[in-house]
């Protein structure tokens, strides 16, 4: 009887309504981690002033000269790791402005709102939110459609359905996006128009194969699909129990943040060897998009593993453990309980208009 109410509960919504939740959720989180991740890299550029950033080293990497580690750099919002090229001097203008001595976070937060505006703080973000809310539509609504058919149409139950569901919906959705990021990368590395970007994709292809439009998949599919099956998992395991110690029948926006915000933490904590491999392996590809090299040998995410067990030891594979923690946990939270919200307020407007329809 239970499985009934809740299966009748969750059909009240439709797919549209839950890529509208689903949609909102993913600007409002862009908007709240955006400016965490500027402050980084404008402290970090700090640390490494323009010329030197793309200062070009001597030593030889595949035979080509390799580029200063800021030829490129990670750039998230909250939602997507996207890479970003700095090519020459005007790719770069917002992350590198007039030398402004930052004593730390806040004081860059001050700093920069001060003297560069507000709008600052979300400098370089409506290009990747091309790629971000399409790839989180389509990431969460297939979850919620893919669990529910599991539970529903096939009868299946059990903890393993959302880990199943999370690991698959987060499959269909890199799929979907890795060549749209890549496309993404090759307009702003070289600054082409879309007729010679359609040109240089044909080239690719016929020089690479189809498959070199998913170069990078691998890694991204080894720290996304663990992550999404433990999130998920965690998430309404959490949430179950929050709401039972709660004595509520559904999950309130204060249940939702903090069950997101646990279950992301704890997801972000397992999966950082693979998120420290698909660092390394995106910016190693923009680094190579950005010369124009074509690389058709690429290297293996468990090469990439033993060059870093090499170089630093186990602590390589865990490097960066707060900062991604700190970034993932409230990224989650937001988005979960922002997405909740949304699909409570499409049920309640569904059932009102049953209840005035009859």
């Amino acid at each position: 009887m239970g499985e009934r109410a809740v299966s009748s509960s969750v059909a009240a919504i439709s797919p549209v309504q839950q890529m509208l939740a689903s949609g909102t959720g993913a600007l409002l989180t862009s908007i709240f981690v955006t400016p965490l991740d500027v402050v980084k890299i404008r402290l970090q550029a700090q640390q490494t002033p323009f010329h030197q950033a793309l200062a070009c080293e001597s030593a030889p990497w595949g035979g080509v000269i390799r580029p200063s580690k800021w030829k490129c750099f990670l750039y998230c919002n909250g939602l997507m790791d996207h890479i970003y090229v700095c090519q020459n001097g005007t790719s770069c203008t917002s992350w590198y402005k007039t030398p402004t001595h930052f004593s730390g976070t806040l004081d860059a937060f001050v700093k920069i709102s001060r003297h560069e505006g507000l709008r600052s703080l979300w400098s370089g973000l409506p290009p990747t939110l091309v790629m971000a809310v399409p790839a989180t539509i389509i990431y969460f609504t297939c979850y919620d459609q893919l669990r529910d058919f599991l539970r529903y149409g096939l009868g299946f139950q059990g903890s393993h359905i959302p880990l199943v569901a999370g690991g698959l919906a987060r499959l269909g959705a890199v799929t979907v996006i890795s060549p749209l990021e890549l496309v993404r990368t090759k307009m702003q590395s070289r600054r082409l128009s879309y007729s010679e970007l359609r040109v240089c994709i044909r080239s690719a292809v016929a020089q690479d194969g189809l498959l070199s439009l998913w170069r990078g998949w691998g890694p991204t599919v080894l720290r996304d699909v663990p992550f999404s099956a433990l999130y998920w998992f965690n998430y309404e395991l959490v949430k179950a129990r929050l709401c039972e110690r709660s004595r509520m029948t559904q999950a309130n926006v204060s249940i939702s943040f903090t069950a997101g915000a646990i279950s992301g933490a704890i997801a972000a904590i397992l999966t950082l060897p693979f998120d420290v491999v698909k660092t390394r392996r995106q910016i190693q590809l923009g680094e190579m998009d950005t010369l124009g090299v074509s690389l058709k040998k690429t290297t293996s995410t468990w090469h990439i593993m033993k060059e870093i067990w090499a170089e630093m030891g186990y602590r390589g594979l865990f490097a960066g453990f707060m900062p991604r923690v700190i970034k993932v946990a409230p990224a989650c939270a937001v988005m979960i309980s922002t997405y909740e919200f949304g699909k409570t307020f499409f049920q309640k407007m569904n059932l009102d208009r049953e209840g005035l329809g009859s």
